[in-house]
């Protein structure tokens, strides 16, 4: 179930809560009269199944309430009661399947921002992936992937490629490539200054290192994992289930091969440099590329399953 919270303007107030009270899939619907202060309005607390909370609230903004009023939404982890039981099974599918398209587009949105925690976490990143090139652990590679902050930027960038959102997509490619060009440039300075403490030489990168080799070495499995990392990570992202999230975070060398390529241009070894840039580019462009599928396919068919209960069949309001 979601929770929505609604400040109805007076104008539409009848129009709203009618529309609530006869739809099958809205359940636990509380109207507090003249609680809005900021905007003015009636204050309306529902749930709604989550499978159906995009057609209710393009409904709801049909009535005027996206121009006049306002929209919270957030996740009920329990709700026990058969009025909630009852508004699952009206509304189609599965609630695992539900895709609340407004949480979506909010992610995307916040994803896209730059901020000093995304450059930082990504710094971080790469530094510790060069780290663990020099010596050679596959251990701190998956530490590397899981701290990259990367997959957010770049489902923002399918999300606005397949909503045609150009200046979420002119976002989210800058975010993307202004960021790893931090990275690298910060991981490059450090390099430098540990090879001049004598911690480091570009014999240790040219050395063989079979535990952490395939960073530079892009083929055609790198293809299908990004792919399938992509697929999973949208999947887990529109179906609620983040913890997945994780498993992606550590399939993918995005910031491995950022951090060898930031070791490989500061300690200068050429046969490095070019196979970690086409294997950070591989994993980017295959992550965009599955994303922007997965997230067109579920866009065609929410919008084709996404027939609302007219007023005649609905329950009818007490």
């Amino acid at each position: 179930m979601i929770h929505l919270r609604l400040i109805v303007p007076r104008a539409v107030r009848a129009a709203v809560v009618a529309f609530l009270r006869a739809d099958p899939r809205v359940t636990h619907v509380v109207v507090i009269p003249d609680a809005g202060v900021q905007p003015d309005g009636d204050l309306v607390l529902v749930d709604v199944a989550r499978e159906a909370v995009t057609d209710v609230l393009e409904h709801l903004r049909d009535l005027g309430l996206d121009d006049r009023g306002a929209v919270a939404m957030e996740t009920v982890d329990a709700a026990p009661s058969v009025h909630a039981v009852a508004a699952e099974a009206a509304a189609p599918g599965s609630p695992d399947d539900g895709i609340v398209w407004d949480l979506v587009a909010e992610r995307a949105e916040a994803d896209a921002r730059s901020s000093w925690s995304f450059y930082a976490f990504l710094c971080l990143a790469t530094m510790i992936a060069s780290v663990a090139v020099v010596t050679d652990s596959p251990v701190l590679v998956v530490g590397a992937m899981v701290v990259g902050p990367e997959f957010g930027p770049v489902v923002a960038l399918a999300y606005g490629i397949v909503m045609r959102r150009a200046r979420l997509v002119r976002d989210a490619l800058s975010l993307l490539g202004l960021g790893f060009a931090a990275a690298i440039a910060v991981t490059a300075v450090a390099a430098l200054v540990v090879r001049a403490a004598g911690w480091v030489e570009p014999a240790d990168l040219a050395a063989p290192r079979p535990l952490t080799a395939f960073i530079w070495r892009p083929d055609e499995w790198s293809v299908v994992v990004a792919l399938l990392a992509g697929f999973a990570g949208v999947l887990s992202l529109t179906a609620g289930r983040s913890n997945a999230l994780v498993g992606v975070f550590i399939s993918v060398t995005t910031v491995p091969a950022a951090g060898n390529l930031a070791l490989a241009v500061a300690l200068w070894v050429p046969e490095e440099i070019g196979g970690s840039a086409l294997q950070l580019a591989v994993n980017l462009v295959g992550l965009t590329a599955a994303g922007t599928l997965l997230l067109a396919v579920q866009r065609a068919l929410t919008r084709r399953t996404a027939a609302r209960p007219q007023p005649a069949t609905a329950r009818a309001a007490p």
